[in-house]
C-alpha cells in the first residue's frame, strides 16, 4: 500500500515538472531610463559673444565764435557739421547670476555680465574752402567715437514651454566705457590759423532692455541667444580754437554731441551649479 501512495506521489511531480515546461517564460522588462529632472533653480555662469551696431551714427558738431568784433573771423569760426561716426563691432564677456523656478512654469532670476567692445568709428573731412570777402577760409574736422566695454545688471522673467525651453523677457542698468575724441584745424588765405583738439573718456550709466531663448541641452548645460537694446546717453565734447600766433582776440568754441546707444546680438552657453536646489517638474 504504502509502495502504491509513493508511486503516485512520484508520478505526479513528473507530470507537473513536464507541464510546467511547456509553458511560456515569463522575464521580467528591462528597466526603463528616466532622466533626471531638469532643474532651472540656482547659480550659474557662462560665456558670451555677439555683435553691437549702433542706433545713432552721427556726431554733430558745432563752432561759435568767443569773442564778438573779430570781423570777417565771426563768420568762419562757426563752422559746423555732421559727421558719419558708427560704432559697431564684436562684443564678447562673461556673465553669472541666480535662477528660481517658481509655479511650476515660470522662472524669475537676476544676472549680471561684463564685455569686451570692439567698437568704433569716425570720420575725417577734406578741408573745405568757403570764399568770404578777400579771402578763403579752409576747416577740416577729424571726429572719432569709441565703446571700449559694455556691462549690464537686469533682473529675468521667463516662462518654460517645455522643461527645457526657456522664454524669457529682461531689463535693469547698463554701464559702458566710452570715449570721443574731436580735432579742428581752420586757416584764411589771409590770416593767421586755428587748431584745437580735445578728448573725452568716462564711465557712463544708462538702461537696457530686451529678449531670448535659453535651452537646457544637457544636465547642468545650456545655451541662449540673446537680443539686448541699450542707451548710456547723450556725450558732449568741448574745446576752445585759438588762433595762431596769440593774442590777436580771434577765439572760437568746438562742441560735438553724440548719443552712445545701439543694440547686441549674442549667444552664449551656461553652466548651472544647481547646489541644493530641489526639483521642480513643469506641466505641459
Amino acid at each position: 500500500m504504502k509502495k502504491s501512495i509513493l508511486a503516485t506521489a512520484a508520478l505526479a511531480v513528473s507530470a507537473g515538472t513536464a507541464l510546467a515546461a511547456d509553458l511560456p517564460s515569463r522575464k521580467a522588462p528591462p528597466p526603463v531610463y528616466v532622466p533626471p529632472p531638469v532643474i532651472w533653480t540656482g547659480f550659474y555662469v557662462g560665456l558670451n559673444a555677439g555683435y553691437a551696431f549702433s542706433n545713432n551714427n552721427n556726431q554733430l558738431v558745432t563752432s561759435a565764435p568767443l569773442l564778438p568784433g573779430a570781423g570777417i573771423f565771426t563768420w568762419a569760426l562757426s563752422a559746423n557739421a555732421v559727421l558719419p561716426a558708427q560704432n559697431n563691432g564684436f562684443i564678447g564677456g562673461g556673465q553669472a547670476g541666480y535662477n528660481w523656478q517658481f509655479a511650476r512654469n515660470f522662472l524669475v532670476g537676476v544676472e549680471a555680465d561684463i564685455q569686451g567692445v570692439a567698437a568704433g568709428g569716425g570720420s575725417r573731412t577734406a578741408l573745405t574752402g568757403v570764399p568770404f570777402a578777400a579771402t578763403v577760409f579752409f576747416t577740416a574736422y577729424d571726429a572719432r567715437r569709441n565703446l571700449d566695454y559694455l556691462g549690464t545688471v537686469r533682473g529675468r522673467l521667463g516662462f518654460l514651454f517645455t522643461p527645457t525651453l526657456l522664454v524669457y523677457g529682461t531689463g535693469g542698468l547698463a554701464y559702458g566705457g566710452i570715449r570721443n575724441d574731436l580735432g579742428l584745424f581752420q586757416f584764411s588765405t589771409t590770416a593767421p590759423f586755428g587748431v584745437g583738439a580735445s578728448s573725452y573718456s568716462d564711465t557712463r550709466v544708462g538702461w537696457t532692455a530686451g529678449g531670448g531663448f535659453e535651452w537646457m541641452f544637457w544636465p547642468n548645460w545650456s545655451a541662449k541667444v540673446e537680443y539686448l537694446y541699450y542707451d548710456l546717453g547723450r556725450v558732449t565734447n568741448a574745446f576752445a580754437l585759438i588762433r595762431v600766433p596769440p593774442g590777436i582776440g580771434l577765439y572760437g568754441a568746438t562742441q560735438s554731441a553724440d548719443r552712445f546707444n545701439g543694440n547686441i546680438v549674442r549667444a552664449g552657453v551656461n553652466y548651472h551649479f544647481n547646489w541644493g536646489a530641489p526639483p521642480i517638474l513643469a506641466s505641459y
